[in-house]
C-alpha cells in the first residue's frame, strides 16, 4: 500500500506492469496490482481480490514496486463503466489530504452507486423474422403479425398488449420463428434542457448580475456570491449562466441543501427549462441512482441537481457548480469524512478551472470575508422581485406581553394571527422544535426520561406516542409509573414543541386548517411536494414549521410569520451561534410578504435588545456581520484564524479517557498553535459510544493538517478508540 501517484498524465499499462488500484475502504493509500491480459489506463474502474474477495476499486496509476513481483496478484477484470476522469481523481485526492480522511473513504463516495459499474443488461424487443418460416395460423396470431408489421420493434409484454392478444400467442410464434429477437439501443437517460424556452423577465439589477455570471464562463476558475434579498430572484439570475454553460456544451451541477424538499425549485427548473434535471439526493431509489451516474459519467446528463454528494459524481465535462442557499449548515458533512460541500465546490471548480457561484439572502461569514479580500466576485441584488417589499419585523417582548400559564403564544400574535386568518391570509408559526415536548419529568421526584445510549432528553412525539431521541433512534412508550419514585402518571410535558404549538393555534383557531411541516412529517421528496401543494393551494391556513420551512418557498398569501422563540439559538455555545441564528430567523422571515401583499414578522422574544434581533429589527445586517468579523478577527478564529477538532470515542470510558490522557501529553506545542482539551463532549454519550473532544485553534498560515498528523503519528489511539477529525469544525457537540 502507498502514497497518492501523479495523476497529472494518463497512463496506459500492459499486461504484466504494475499498477496502483485505489479501493472504496478506509485505508491509508493504493495496493499494488499486477495488469491481467486486458490492458489497463489510469481511471479505469476494475475488480481486485482483496482477502479472500472480489472488490471494485480505481486504477490510481502506477504501483510502487515496493511489493515483490512474484508476490502481485492480477487485476480480474476491466468494468464496464466509463473512466473515472482525472480531474475527479485530483478532487478525490485533494479533499482526502485536506480533511485528512483515508482517499479511500473519499472514493467511496465516488463509487455509491456499485450497479453503475456493471454494462447496462440489454433491452430486446420483437420484430418480423426476414424469412417467415410455415406455421398454423390463426386469428389471433394475425393480429401479432399485422400488429408487429404495423409498429417498430416491442416487447413481448407490449406486442401482446398492442394486438389485444394473450402473451403466449406471441410466445408460440417466437418458438415457430415467425418473430426475431432485436437489441435495441438504450433510450435517453434524460431530455436535453430546452435552451429556447422563455426566460422570466429580469429587471435591470437581475440583468445586470445574469450578464457577469454568464461573462465568467469564459474566464476560466473565479468564484461570485450572489447576495441577495429573499425574493430577489436570485435563482432566476443564475438560471441565465445554467442556459450560458449548456449552451457552450458543459455540464452544470446545482447543489440545494435539502434537494428532497425542493418541489418549488424543480418546478421552477421545469419552467425555465422545459425538462426536469437529473436529481441526486439520499431518497432515490438504486435504479435512478444507477441510471444519474452512468449519465452523468457518459456526459448525457446535462444538469445535475443534488445534494452535496453531488461533488463526487463522474462529470466528464463539469463547466459550472452553483450552490444555493451557500450558507446552510446542511452542506456541512460530520460522519465519516467530514467536508463542507461549499468549500469543495470551490475546490472543484478550481481544479476543474471554471467559475463556481456561491448564492444566498444571508452569504455566510466565511463567503463574505472573501469577498472583502477581492477573492471572490459579487452580485448584489438588494430588492425583491416585482416590487413585493420586505416584510415588517417586530420583537414581542415576553416580559411584557407574556402567553397566558399553559400557554406559549403571545396575546400581540394571537391578534396578529386573528387578523390573517379573517383577511382570509395564511400565516406560519415557526418554532426549531420537532415533537410536542422537548423534556418529560416526574412531577414528584424531578426525574427525567433520558435516552440510555445518548447524552440527550427523550422528545415526546405525541402524535406517535413515543419519546424519541433524536441522536440514535432509541424510542419508548411514556412509563405509566415513575422509574426512580414508583409515582403513577406523574409525567408531565415540559416547554413547547412544534405539536404542541400546533395543538394550542387549533384550540384557538378552530376553524382555521392548521397543518405541522417537519422531517417527520415531510419525510421524502413525494410528502414535501404535496405538502408544499397543500399551502401553495391554500388548503392550508397555518402553517407550523421547523427550520425545513425556511427553505426558499413562495407562498404568495403567506403575510405572517410569527417565531415563537426568537431566542433559541442565540446563546448556542460555538462560534457561529449568533451568525447562525440571524440566517435562519432572516430566512424564516423571508416566507412573509413574497407577493403584492405586505408582510409582518413577530419575533416572541425575552431578549429584544440581543445585536442579533436588534440587526433583523432595523434590517442592519452589513452592521451586524462586521461586528461578527471583528470579534472573530480579535479571538483568531475563523475565517481569519484556522479550527480543527479531535472527538474521541469508544465504549470503554476508562480506555477513552486514559487514550486522551496520552494524546494531551503529546499535544503540539508550537508559535501560532492552541490545544483545548481533551475536554467532555456536550455529548458525552452518542449511540453507546462515550467522547472527548480537543480544539486546535492555529493561524492561519499554520499547516494545521501537518502538525495534527505529527501529532496522531507521535500517540496512536488502541483498537477500541476511533479518532475523527474535523478541519474547520461547524458543530461543536
Amino acid at each position: 500500500m502507498h502514497a497518492m501517484n501523479d495523476l497529472s498524465t494518463p497512463c496506459l499499462f500492459k499486461p504484466g506492469q504494475r499498477v496502483a488500484v485505489m479501493l472504496p475502504l478506509p485505508l491509508g493509500g493504493a495496493y499494488d496490482y499486477a495488469v491481467g491480459d486486458q490492458p489497463l489506463r489510469s481511471g479505469d474502474f476494475v475488480e481486485v481480490p482483496l482477502a479472500g474477495r472480489l472488490v471494485a476499486g480505481v486504477v490510481w496509476g502506477m504501483g510502487d514496486g515496493k511489493v515483490d513481483g512474484a508476490k502481485l496478484r492480477p487485476v480480474a477484470r476491466k468494468l464496464a463503466a466509463p473512466s473515472l476522469p482525472e480531474v475527479s481523481r485530483r478532487f478525490i485526492d485533494w479533499v482526502a489530504s485536506y480533511t485528512m480522511a483515508p482517499p479511500g473513504a473519499v472514493l467511496k463516495m465516488a463509487m455509491s452507486v456499485a450497479s453503475a459499474l456493471e454494462a447496462a443488461p440489454p433491452i430486446h424487443a420483437l420484430r418480423l423474422a426476414p424469412a417467415i418460416p410455415e406455421f398454423k395460423e390463426t386469428a389471433a396470431r394475425r393480429k401479432v403479425m399485422e400488429t408487429a408489421l404495423r409498429l417498430p420493434p416491442l416487447s413481448a409484454a407490449d406486442l401482446a398488449r398492442e394486438a389485444g392478444v394473450g402473451p403466449a400467442v406471441v410466445k408460440g410464434l417466437v418458438e415457430a420463428g415467425a418473430l426475431e429477437s432485436v437489441e435495441l439501443p438504450a433510450p435517453p437517460a434524460f431530455a436535453p434542457p430546452d435552451l429556447t424556452a422563455p426566460r422570466a423577465e429580469l429587471s435591470p439589477g437581475q440583468q445586470a448580475g445574469a450578464d457577469t455570471l454568464v461573462a465568467a464562463l469564459d474566464g476560466g476558475f473565479s468564484v461570485i456570491v450572489i447576495d441577495g434579498v429573499t425574493g430577489s430572484g436570485k435563482t432566476e439570475v443564475y438560471f441565465e449562466a445554467v442556459a450560458a454553460a449548456l449552451g457552450l456544451g458543459k455540464q452544470v451541477l446545482v447543489l440545494l441543501p435539502e434537494i428532497a424538499l425542493s418541489a418549488q425549485w424543480l418546478d421552477r427548473f421545469r419552467r425555465r427549462f422545459g425538462v426536469k434535471p437529473a436529481l441526486w439526493h439520499s431518497d432515490l431509489g438504486d435504479a435512478t441512482r444507477r441510471k444519474t451516474w452512468r449519465a452523468v459519467a457518459s456526459g448525457e446528463a446535462a444538469i445535475v441537481v443534488g445534494a452535496r454528494s453531488g461533488l463526487f459524481l463522474p462529470f466528464q465535462n463539469l463547466g459550472l457548480i452553483v450552490v444555493d442557499e451557500e450558507h446552510d449548515q446542511a452542506f456541512k458533512q460530520e460522519d465519516h469524512v467530514c467536508y463542507h460541500a461549499r468549500d469543495m465546490a470551490v475546490v472543484r471548480a478550481r481544479l476543474g478551472d471554471f467559475p463556481a457561484v456561491l448564492a444566498s439572502a444571508t452569504p455566510s461569514l466565511e463567503s463574505l470575508a472573501n469577498v472583502q479580500a477581492g477573492r471572490y466576485g459579487l452580485v448584489h441584488l438588494p430588492d425583491r422581485h416585482a416590487g413585493a417589499v420586505l416584510p415588517d419585523i417586530v420583537p414581542v417582548d415576553l416580559r411584557r406581553h407574556p402567553p397566558p400559564k399553559g400557554r406559549w403564544l403571545s396575546p400581540l400574535l394571537v391578534t396578529a394571527l386573528e387578523e390573517v386568518l379573517a383577511a382570509g391570509e395564511q400565516a406560519m408559526l415557526y418554532l426549531n422544535r420537532r415533537g410536542y415536548a422537548p423534556l418529560t419529568l416526574c412531577r414528584t421526584c424531578g426525574h427525567r426520561l433520558q435516552c440510555p445510549h445518548c447524552t440527550a432528553w427523550l422528545v415526546e412525539h405525541r402524535s406517535a406516542g413515543r419519546l424519541i431521541c433524536h441522536h440514535c433512534g432509541h424510542f419508548i412508550r411514556l412509563p405509566p409509573k415513575c422509574p426512580e419514585c414508583e409515582a403513577e402518571g406523574s409525567f408531565a410535558a415540559c416547554g413547547p414543541g412544534v405539536e404542541r404549538v400546533a395543538e394550542e393555534a387549533a384550540l384557538l383557531f378552530p376553524n382555521a386548517r392548521v397543518a405541522v411541516m417537519t422531517s417527520d412529517t415531510c419525510s421524502g421528496p413525494h410528502a414535501a411536494e404535496e405538502f408544499v401543494r397543500r399551502v401553495s393551494d391554500h388548503e392550508i391556513d397555518l402553517l407550523v414549521g421547523t427550520q425545513i420551512v425556511a427553505k426558499g418557498y413562495h407562498f404568495p398569501l403567506l403575510t405572517l410569520v410569527g417565531v415563537v422563540d426568537a431566542d433559541l439559538g442565540l446563546d448556542g455555545g460555538d462560534l457561529r451561534a449568533g451568525e447562525r441564528t440571524h440566517q435562519l430567523l432572516s430566512q424564516v422571515a423571508g416566507r412573509a410578504g413574497r407577493a403584492e401583499r405586505p408582510g409582518r414578522v413577530l419575533l416572541q422574544t425575552y431578549q429584544p435588545d440581543h445585536p442579533v434581533l436588534g440587526a433583523l429589527r432595523s434590517g442592519q445586517r452589513d452592521a451586524f456581520i462586521a461586528r461578527e468579523a471583528e470579534a472573530r478577527r480579535d479571538t483568531g478564529m475563523p475565517p481569519y484564524g484556522r479550527l480543527a477538532a479531535l472527538i474521541l470515542s469508544g465504549p470503554d470510558v476508562s480506555v477513552v479517557e486514559a487514550y486522551a490522557r496520552s494524546l494531551a501529553k503529546a499535544a503540539p506545542r508550537a508559535e501560532g498553535v492552541q490545544v483545548l482539551g481533551p475536554a467532555l463532549a456536550p455529548m458525552a454519550l452518542l449511540r453507546g459510544k462515550h467522547r472527548r473532544r480537543f480544539l486546535v485553534q492555529s493561524a492561519r498560515s499554520v499547516n494545521l493538517q501537518a502538525l495534527i498528523r505529527d501529532w496522531l503519528a507521535r500517540c496512536a489511539p488502541p483498537k477500541s478508540v476511533r479518532v475523527q477529525v474535523d478541519v474547520d469544525p461547524y458543530s461543536f457537540m
